[in-house]
């Protein structure tokens, strides 16, 4: 049996607890507990495969319905008030999300092979690799779209947001696109000719269709982002890829214009 992942797992229990204490929880939220627990009972069990399966296709369900906020029972507590870093960025506010947490809780519990482990040293390499690249391909292909501009700033409420982006937004996003998809993807297509290959393209376009109501640049730029983050993790293991896609959002967060230019 695999190891749980005792340092992933605290710091999401960090940013879990730090939620809470801007916001609160009903008792519907039982409910989505609930169903969860189901899930991964169903994926645990080995005699059924059939069953296992439908947990999985329950917790996907799930896991949609917690990222977008359908689901009762959460309050999640605003941790930014809308304002504007720069004079021409739009408008950004924050909220640290319970329900979008409970995913990388249930990823992390239940399939603890997301984790892809490698050795420290192959996870900075892979780190190293993959952050250029990715800034490169977002920052880069943003500066083209005329989406960002340059805006250096380290506005009052930037702890804040290194500890959500970190905890409770990169660490459950990676865990979900390249842990949990890349790698069921790639062990399904493990037989396949380049089937690591078709597995990363298909993890990255679904991140970035993950964007959509951001607008088309978005998509874009989200699935060649994706590419940089799918090759951290299939080198690096999760830790390199949550890396990579932390460094980048920082990189855009203190020198570009965040999130976007006002159009």
């Amino acid at each position: 049996m695999l190891a749980l992942p005792w340092i992933n797992l605290a710091l999401l229990s960090l940013g879990y607890s730090l939620a809470l204490t801007y916001g609160h929880l009903g008792w519907l939220s039982a409910i989505s507990v609930f169903l969860l627990l189901v899930a991964g009972a169903a994926v645990r069990q080995r005699e059924i495969p059939f069953v296992r399966y439908l947990g999985h296709g329950l917790f996907i369900v799930l896991a949609l319905a917690l990222a977008t906020h359908w689901l009762p029972g959460f309050y999640n507590g605003r941790g930014i008030a809308p304002q504007r870093f720069t004079d021409n960025a739009v408008p950004f506010s924050m909220y640290l999300n319970q329900d979008k947490s409970l995913i990388g809780f249930w990823l992390l519990l239940v399939c603890p092979w997301i984790v892809g482990r490698r050795s420290l040293r192959l996870s900075i390499y892979a780190t190293a690799m993959a952050l250029p690249l990715s800034a490169v391909l977002a920052l880069g292909g943003a500066l083209l779209l005329g989406v960002i501009s340059w805006a250096p700033k380290w506005p009052d409420h930037a702890w804040l947001w290194v500890l959500n982006n970190l905890l409770l937004v990169t660490l459950v996003e990676e865990a979900l696109f390249r842990g949990y998809i890349q790698g069921s993807l790639s062990r399904c297509f493990k037989d396949l000719p380049y089937g690591e290959n078709l597995a990363l393209v298909l993890a990255s376009l679904l991140f970035g269709l993950a964007h959509v109501g951001a607008g088309w640049q978005w998509v874009l730029l989200a699935s060649l982002t994706g590419v940089g983050y799918g090759l951290a993790y299939r080198f690096g293991g999760l830790g390199a890829a949550i890396a990579t896609h932390f460094g980048l959002n920082l990189l855009h967060f203190g020198l570009f214009t965040y999130p976007m230019l006002a159009g």
